[in-house]
């Protein structure tokens, strides 16, 4: 069986061969092994010693604190931490959350579920190519603003939010602010020390650390209050219970690492590995790609295509690794919330695929897999007048 061309970055990375190298010293008999809440023993330390290096290099790739880091199983569970956890420990500030239709699934659901216990959302509209505008946010705040949460970067369309703009006006009026970096988080440069944001999640597996390993920034100073989401052994300060994952923590560490000294040229390399790709695939007729002309990361590109159908566009492409949508989503035969979101039609939102570049990813199969893009589209219109031709 060939193994097609993985252009689904967005999705997950593969684990990086260093990262996992790293990772395995942290599993066997001969390695750390211990437990790092272990106090008695040598192994126990070595382990906490380890945690506590991985908990620096995160914090050194994104400038803060590393006491403001607070180890999840992913970035699910760390939106679920700071919205649930915000808002429980804050309510009497208010119980007004302001987001967007377009957030990630852990958001949405999240807010949905925050309804149910007596708050209310404004779910903000975005614009046509996929961004929240600073003035939406400030027109929907009110005297009993709470939070505010909203994605750095879009997971369908790549565009990038205006953070420290609407950040700053937030911070001004003492509303909290949290933030999504599950695909910010080695896709651009990301300085918390300065930035207006409260809380922010990451996800190792989007920045190819291991899956089940993510991670959430709390600011300490204004100190930001949240209630804790699960209770067991008071791990993480209090925050987040559980035995940590010695291994994932140094995987995710070791990736943040190697992320501080390679970031912009590979950024680079992937931004010429996007516009390689989208040369001749744009050059044909009735190509759209979503979220043109707003800033985005350089490895995110959702095209819709007029005249096929989706699914059979995905059949014809099986030769790529690539998605309709958000993986979170992918069990919906519905058109993208996200497209349908920003205005994009039923009929074009399912004939839509998003193509995601990675640090793996080679000018070969890029050149390729432009080529069975174009092949196939140009095959499946043709078939579609021949079939129409003869009713």
């Amino acid at each position: 069986m060939n193994t097609p061309i993985y252009l689904d970055y967005a999705a997950t990375t593969p684990v990086d061969p260093r990262v996992a190298e790293r990772m395995m010293q942290y599993l066997t008999p001969d390695g750390v092994f211990g437990n790092p809440a272990s106090r008695t023993h040598a192994l126990g330390w070595q382990a906490e010693s380890a945690v506590e290096g991985a908990r620096r290099q995160l914090a050194q790739l994104i400038n803060c604190d590393p006491r403001e880091i607070v180890w999840t199983s992913g970035a699910t569970e760390a939106d679920n931490l700071a919205l649930k956890g915000a808002a429980m420990a804050n309510r009497d500030r208010g119980q007004h959350i302001i987001t967007s239709k377009i957030e990630h699934k852990a958001v949405i659901d999240c807010c949905k579920w925050l309804e149910q216990q007596g708050f209310e959302i404004t779910w903000l509209t975005p614009m046509a190519d996929g961004r929240v505008s600073p003035q939406a946010v400030a027109e929907a705040l009110r005297e009993d603003t709470l939070l505010v949460s909203l994605m750095a970067v879009n997971n369908e369309l790549g565009v990038i939010n205006d953070i420290a703009t609407i950040g700053a006006m937030l911070r001004e009026r003492g509303v909290l602010f949290h933030v999504d970096g599950a695909q910010a988080l080695g896709k651009i440069p990301l300085d918390l020390g300065e930035m207006p944001v409260d809380m922010m999640a990451f996800s190792g597996h989007k920045l190819y650390a291991p899956k089940g390993m993510g991670a959430l920034y709390v600011r300490r100073s204004p100190e930001v209050k949240l209630e804790a989401q699960i209770h067991g052994g008071g791990h993480e300060r209090g925050l987040r219970s559980g035995t940590l994952a010695t291994h994932q923590i140094v995987g995710l560490g070791e990736a943040c690492q190697i992320l501080s000294h390679t970031l912009s040229e590979e950024q680079a390399f992937l931004q010429q590995l996007r516009d390689r790709f989208l040369g001749p695939v744009l050059a044909e007729p009735g190509v759209h790609l979503h979220g043109a002309g707003a800033p985005s990361v350089a490895g995110i590109a959702n095209l819709g295509f007029e005249g096929v159908d989706g699914e059979s566009l995905m059949l014809a492409l099986r030769g790529l690794a690539v998605s309709s949508g958000s993986a979170c989503a992918s069990a919906s035969l519905e058109p993208s919330f996200v497209l349908k979101g920003i205005g994009v039609s039923d009929v074009l939102a399912q004939g839509s695929l998003r193509f995601s570049f990675g640090r793996f990813t080679t000018r070969e199969q890029v050149d390729q897999a432009a080529g069975q893009v174009v092949e196939s589209l140009q095959h499946l219109r043709q078939r579609g007048k021949l079939r129409r031709s003869t009713v």
